[in-house]
């Protein structure tokens, strides 16, 4: 038996002020580890929220001597606590942004980072309408799993951000190359949130027999943007261990028995079974 991990989740309302953010992050570091909890993860965007291309400008800084990853760097050395940046916009030198993830290990080191693959271009019913990530931000090529047992966590964590939740296929590769934890950061829209945000993240949970953990922005932002909050922790089996039920900044904690994975996955070992990349398919035209 391994012994229970406690997480922590932070739930923000990320502004357009970096400084402000990175010292939010901070104060939510501090609480995590005074409550025992050996990793933090903050959602997407969570340095700076950027509604357009000129909040976006303003907000990101470059990949080199990137001052915004060296505070947050700072910050999980300074609480040693593994710290999971959702993403922050980064600039890539060339009018484009990366929407990236980072994890840093307890001494401040840069465990792994993720672009996100799948960019936010939909059409959704709040006062934004039409969004197009893609306009602004170039998609991740690769897939990222980080094994945390150097940080005192006996698990590998498969990264993503936010849209890639809707992407079966991104959580079944990573736990076929044996992630047990899948991070979900996000900013959902209210209106996809309450719509979707559970079913996904439990049908992730399910299929995968995986702990999903979700810090979500919530509220309603400078950027003009509202979120839907509702950060959540579900376990292998697809219930809901902790959740923040509510549209306000806060911390979730849960302590995991990594043991449930091996349990669920044993019961239901569906990784093992499957068969669609072997099938074919028979077409046929009736008339």
């Amino acid at each position: 038996m391994t012994d229970p991990v406690r997480i922590a989740l932070g739930q923000m309302c990320s502004g357009l002020d970096p400084e402000e953010n990175i010292n939010t992050i901070a104060q939510f570091a501090a609480e995590a580890r005074a409550a025992g909890a050996g990793y933090l993860q903050v959602p997407e965007m969570s340095v700076g929220f950027a509604g357009d291309r000129a909040q976006l400008e303003a907000i990101a800084e470059p990949e080199v001597n990137n001052r915004q990853i060296s505070r947050l760097s700072d910050v999980a050395r300074e609480n040693g606590i593994v710290l999971h940046v959702g993403s922050l916009a980064v600039s890539k030198g060339n009018g484009r942004f990366a929407n990236r993830s980072l994890l840093f290990g307890r001494s401040g080191r840069l465990l792994g980072q993720y672009d996100k693959v799948h960019l936010f271009d939909a059409d959704v019913p709040d006062q934004t309408k039409v969004y197009r990530e893609s306009a602004t931000y170039d998609a991740g090529d690769a897939l990222v799993i980080v094994d945390l047992a150097s940080e005192g966590i006996a698990a590998t964590l498969g990264l993503s951000i936010c849209f890639d939740v809707r992407f079966g296929e991104h959580y079944l590769a990573l736990a076929q190359k044996g992630a047990k934890l899948m991070a979900v950061p996000a900013a959902f829209t209210q209106p996809t949130g309450e719509a979707h945000w559970e079913v996904l993240l439990r049908a992730r949970a399910i299929e995968t027999g995986s702990f999903v953990l979700a810090a979500a922005q919530a509220g309603d932002h400078a950027n003009g943007r509202s979120t839907h909050g509702h950060s959540m922790i579900v376990d292998p089996w697809g219930r809901i261990l902790a959740e923040k039920a509510d549209r306000e900044p806060g911390l979730l904690l849960a302590d995991l028995d990594l043991d449930a994975v091996t349990d669920a996955r044993r019961r239901l070992p569906v990784l093992d079974m499957r068969q669609a990349h072997s099938l074919s398919i028979n077409h046929k035209v009736a008339g």
